[in-house]
């Protein structure tokens, strides 16, 4: 099922956004919200054929997909999206509940069910701002990069508990804590390929959250691998960004 929604072009100034979503209502809906954030949308009923249609055609601006839906979907949906649309491509999840940290990193941004337009809007703006800014920082270092993107953390505060929203960051810090033990024994074992890819998957969940500083000290490891890791330095750089972040943490929960 397709639906191109308000007809406009994108020589027009929209941008072509992909629903994938199992519900017909809920398609419908988020057809609505997507056209008045200014999107031209098509719709996808499931992953598998969100997958199939978009291959080989010229690739949206974003992906828009459920994150609980039978068939294809979460984190292989994500890699078969990817594939299918290429690097460009911003992949958004959505769900009326918190994803593991694991499937999350596999996305460029997250979207609580229900949400705006102007939400919408400013997923896609702050994840095409996040990939950017984890893809400098790859390449400079991480130089002025924030602890902690302040928008990102205040949509999460905003939508959970406090409870849960300590849950959701204490998952990430634990999360990249066992990948930073399992990034020391890839050096000891000299396993380069190990080494990069918990270095992307930090990069991933860390980025989903907001802990740019993690995320792009973790970019940076990812591109230089095992041979920057000679003095150790890197993984100390990041053990003290991760302690950073959770001392910020902190002082948000005491309300300093």
């Amino acid at each position: 099922m397709r639906c191109e929604g308000m007809q406009r072009s994108t020589e027009e100034g929209s941008r072509r956004l992909a629903i994938v979503d199992d519900d017909d209502l809920i398609r419908e809906v988020l057809a609505l919200i997507a056209e008045e954030a200014g999107f031209v949308c098509e719709s996808y009923e499931s992953g598998d054929e969100a997958v199939a249609q978009l291959t080989g055609r010229s690739a949206p601006f974003a992906v828009l997909t459920d994150m609980r839906m039978p068939g294809l979907a979460g984190e292989p949906l994500a890699r078969a999206l990817r594939k299918a649309t290429g690097a460009k491509t911003l992949l958004l999840a959505m769900s009326g509940s918190a994803a593991a940290q694991e499937t999350l990193a596999a996305f460029d941004g997250f979207l609580f069910k229900p949400f705006s337009a102007d939400e919408l809007l400013q997923a896609c703006d702050g994840a095409a701002r996040d990939r950017l800014q984890t893809q400098e920082a790859a390449e400079f270092g991480t130089g002025d990069v924030p602890v902690l993107n302040e928008a990102v953390y205040a949509k999460f505060a905003g939508s959970m508990a406090p409870a849960q929203l300590a849950g959701l960051y204490r998952m990430c810090l634990d999360d990249a804590g066992k990948r930073l033990e399992t990034m020391r024994r890839a050096v000891e074992a000299g396993d380069d390929a190990g080494y990069r890819q918990a270095a992307h998957a930090i990069k991933g969940g860390c980025g989903m959250v907001g802990a740019m500083e993690l995320a792009a000290t973790a970019a940076a490891m990812e591109r230089n691998g095992i041979l920057d890791t000679q003095d150790a330095t890197p993984l100390d750089r990041f053990a003290g960004a991760a302690e950073r972040l959770e001392h910020m943490l902190k002082r948000k929960a005491e309300g300093i």
